[in-house]
């Protein structure tokens, strides 16, 4: 049996697996000083790493059976740029990324014997490339209007190649806005042929991707991979997601399944940054009975979404973990 469907028999037996929350949320909640570098969250990596182990041990201690790696925004270019490290730095400081989240499951695992809960997975994080132009491309696509499918693989393959390499157990294309990029990366997958993944996208609507493509077009790209698992959406409003599994629901090879993360459902200000409401941050575990129900396997959050949500998320699916009150 190939690794692939080692996994993908390994999801089924667990499901729904809990993903983790917003990890520069958490980050952020512990004084971390994030809003407008363009590093975000993996500058840590460089300055502050026990932090990451932190927050990753908080999301495990909720509940998590997945968590994130802090590589979202990292790329070689991106810490030659902005930390004046060399090409074999920025390379080591990737890695690392895999190698501080598997040392917090370690731990975990070793404090806490799981009762009911899997050995929690890693997942290396792979943001679109928006994410590194810093200007909130990675919400509309705009940028792959004017590339070509092998320059956006030429962009992501050494940031799968470090993740790979140091050991994640799949890796998350997050947060992908564009049809061509989302391409590209089932393309750019095949050459790690040892790696399983799951590709998520950032929408616009409850049809449509952020560049305007319908989301079903998306899923039967997705359907061609025999190394992903799962195929779905993450950072967007939480309302958004049952007529976004809706609409593709017959469309879903048998060999995928959904993985659903969104955001609180809170606005995104430029100006002001988000927008705080304290009903939005509940829809996650009200509506995650749904999303199970349309058939996702993984079901985390994502921006604004803390250890108390997904402790809250596994309550409600799981009806284990710790208490949201415990988990703060």
């Amino acid at each position: 049996m190939g690794s692939s469907a080692r996994l993908r028999h390994y999801i089924n037996d667990n499901k729904p697996l809990i993903l983790d929350g917003g990890l520069a949320t958490e980050l952020e909640a512990q004084g971390a000083k994030l809003q407008g570098d363009p590093l975000w969250s993996a500058r840590l990596l460089h300055t502050n790493p026990q932090a990451i182990k932190d927050a990753h041990y908080r999301f495990l201690l909720s509940g998590a059976d997945v968590i994130t790696t802090a590589t979202y925004q990292a790329s070689i270019t991106g810490f030659i740029d902005h930390l004046d490290v060399s090409s074999e730095r920025a390379r080591e400081l990737l890695m690392s990324g895999v190698e501080l989240a598997k040392e917090t499951v370690e731990r975990f695992v070793s404090d806490t014997p799981p009762k009911g809960q899997t050995c929690p997975l890693v997942a290396g994080s792979v943001g679109p490339y928006g994410a590194f132009l810093h200007d909130g491309s990675e919400y509309t696509g705009a940028y792959a209007q004017k590339m070509s499918v092998e320059e956006l693989k030429v962009w992501h393959r050494p940031h799968i190649d470090c993740l790979a390499a140091a050991g994640a157990d799949l890796i998350a294309f997050e947060t992908i806005p564009s049809i061509k990029e989302a391409e590209a990366l089932v393309e750019l997958l095949r050459e790690f042929p040892d790696s399983k993944a799951w590709l998520s996208l950032s929408c616009k609507d409850g049809k449509c991707i952020s560049d305007g493509s319908p989301f079903t077009d998306v899923v039967q790209i997705a359907n061609r991979s025999s190394q992903l698992v799962a195929v779905g959406v993450n950072c967007c409003s939480p309302v958004l997601v049952e007529p976004l599994l809706e609409s593709a629901g017959s469309l879903l090879s048998p060999n995928l399944s959904w993985v659903v993360y969104p955001n609180s459902g809170e606005e995104w200000n430029t100006q002001q940054g988000w927008l705080m409401s304290e009903k939005t941050s509940a829809l996650v575990p009200e509506l995650s009975r749904t999303w199970m129900k349309q058939g996702a396997a993984l079901i985390g959050g994502c921006c604004r979404i803390g250890p108390a949500h997904i402790a809250e998320l596994r309550h409600q699916l799981k009806g284990s973990g710790m208490s949201a009150d415990s988990a703060v």
